[in-house]
């Protein structure tokens, strides 16, 4: 910003204030994942975008995964993945270090990296007050996962504490059930599902592609805005095909359950969700 005149920073500052006031007071649930999560100055860009709504008055929840840093800690462990129609099976030896490393390595090191940026971070999982309650998934075709779960019941109470005492939740998707087991779950559908539950204004994807594109080879075909009702007839036409049907059916799912909206944005963007939220053009592709 050091090449930009005093009078283009208060443009720019003026141009952002309708968006302010649209989220003011509003929650917004960001996914936290893919190459935002290991590049350094992207991890940095994240943190700063997060701490700056806060400071503005936007209700900020993170959610996210962690998968890399599970395999590497199961390689370490020397425990073996094996996997199910391209699911990973969960075992109990398997499930010890998803809830290690998620909720206690990936999800207290971004509290730290908040705070480093000038912002109050509380670190939570599923597991926390019963917030996420999970059955075991089976595949499509009845087979068993292990503990890979499906959520049940969200208890948005420890959320809403966190947020009325000013800090930005950080939640690890980690869930239990009545018995005691506790579930892996997809970082996207618990997304999804929180932010259903929060009434939130919008909910925030971040991948490692640009949005959903008509040609999935060429970025200047981005869609910016979908209506859920279109979703069937994308997927028959193989526009959503492969790796982005599940993280639009989680879309589609929060704008049905009443989010105001969903967006997948690309992460790899610095201040991706900066330009998003804050900004006229937005960025990535919108279901409404």
């Amino acid at each position: 910003m050091d090449n930009i005149s005093n009078t283009e920073k208060s443009q720019i500052l003026i141009d952002a204030l309708p968006y302010i006031q649209k989220y003011s007071d509003k929650i917004v649930v960001v996914k936290y994942g893919g190459n935002a999560m290991t590049n350094k100055e992207l991890k940095d860009a994240v943190m700063t975008d997060i701490v700056l709504l806060s400071l503005v008055g936007i209700k900020v929840v993170l959610v996210h995964g962690g998968g890399p840093e599970i395999n590497d800690m199961l390689k370490r462990l020397n425990i073996e993945s094996r996997f199910i129609n391209g699911l990973r099976y969960t075992d109990k030896d398997a499930i010890d270090v998803v809830k290690m490393v998620l909720a206690g390595k990936v999800n207290k090191e971004l509290v730290q990296l908040l705070a480093q940026h000038g912002g109050s971070a509380v670190g939570l999982c599923g597991i926390d007050g019963k917030m996420l309650v999970a059955e075991k998934k089976l595949t499509d075709d009845g087979q068993d996962l292990g503990y890979v779960g499906e959520i049940t019941e969200v208890n948005a109470k420890p959320i809403l504490d966190a947020l009325a005492n000013g800090n930005v939740p950080v939640i690890a998707t980690v869930a239990t059930d009545d018995d005691g087991n506790t579930y892996n779950i997809n970082a996207d559908t618990a997304a999804a599902r929180i932010a259903a539950e929060l009434g939130a204004e919008n909910l925030i994807l971040m991948t490692d592609i640009a949005g959903l594109l008509r040609d999935k080879n060429d970025v200047n075909t981005l869609i910016p805005k979908v209506n859920v009702s279109e979703v069937p007839y994308l997927k028959m036409q193989g526009i959503v095909s492969g790796g982005m049907i599940p993280k639009i059916d989680c879309c589609v799912e929060a704008v049905r359950r009443g989010v105001r909206g969903a967006v997948i944005i690309d992460g790899r963007v610095p201040h991706s969700i900066l330009i998003e939220i804050l900004s006229n053009e937005g960025i990535g592709t919108q279901f409404v």
